[in-house]
């Protein structure tokens, strides 16, 4: 397989199944975004991390491209000719879901109880994670905005609500972690 076709050069993609879009697409924009968290969970699990993270990370990872892949499915392909769908892969879960909230528990139940918003940073570990956090709010944000258009994977929308938060909590759990300081955001004193 060439890693170029030539086939976008005049600003089209092919979506999964065949369907030529212009390359800033809504539909486009979502998996691409979702693309780009990957790779950004990617960079969170290069870390120096526990081992139990970067598994979870490593799940995640799968079930972003999952996603990817079904948001780059227009709802008028996923099935084929014959009754199968199109999509050969696992679908997101109620229990890919319920891993995320287990988890993001299991954080809280060791961190003390936030009485503040916090400031990013304290550590470059910490620091990817929060830039990850934001990079899946807006996933979410553009897979909504799809959403108002065609169909879109409700637990889709639901696994990446819930991806941003456990990013939000395992920043925090790191940041325990590794000793930094986690600054609250109190307003006009920082």
């Amino acid at each position: 397989m060439k890693v170029y076709t030539k086939t976008g050069d005049k600003g089209t993609t092919a979506l999964f199944g065949g369907t030529r879009v212009p390359k800033d697409h809504i539909r486009i924009e979502s998996y691409g975004t979702v693309d780009e968290l990957n790779s950004y969970i990617g960079l969170i699990r290069d870390q120096q991390i526990d081992d139990h993270y970067k598994s979870i990370l490593a799940r995640t990872q799968d079930r972003l491209f999952t996603a990817g892949a079904i948001l780059a499915t227009p709802p008028e392909k996923e099935i084929l000719k014959n009754g199968k769908p199109r999509l050969d892969i696992p679908r997101i879960s109620e229990y890919d879901i319920v891993l995320l909230e287990n988890e993001i528990d299991a954080m809280e139940a060791a961190l003390p109880p936030m009485t503040h918003f916090v400031l990013p940073g304290g550590h470059t570990t910490v620091s990817y994670c929060h830039i990850a956090r934001c990079v899946c709010r807006r996933a979410e944000r553009l897979s909504v905005a799809l959403s108002h258009n065609e169909p879109v994977d409700a637990l889709v929308l639901t696994y990446l609500n819930r991806l941003s938060d456990y990013l939000f909590v395992l920043a925090r759990k790191l940041s325990a972690d590794l000793n930094a300081d986690e600054v609250k955001w109190i307003p006009g004193n920082n």
